[in-house]
């Protein structure tokens, strides 16, 4: 199992890139409170990644830190990775 910190950089470049690709979309085709709604929701699906990475950290089981994403992520991203998934 490949460590989170491992990782952490690529994926934190990868997601700016997507982050800003979206938010250009975003703020040419919604109003000036839809992109604050955006803003947020990516906050918080970024929040709920960064403590799922804290909880692998903590030596817990992967299928336990993927739970707590889930319950973290519900309501907020398509798909049952909180809107990420990458390969092991």
């Amino acid at each position: 199992m490949k460590t989170i910190l491992s990782l952490q950089k690529p994926l934190a470049c990868l997601a700016a890139l997507a982050l800003s690709a979206m938010f250009s979309v975003a703020h040419a085709q919604h109003s000036s409170k839809e992109t604050k709604e955006d803003v947020q929701r990516h906050r918080a699906m970024a929040a709920a990644h960064e403590a799922a990475a804290k909880c692998l950290e903590s030596g817990k089981k992967e299928e336990v830190c993927e739970k707590e994403l889930q319950a973290a992520c519900k309501g907020l991203a398509i798909g049952k990775y909180c809107g990420m998934k990458h390969a092991h």
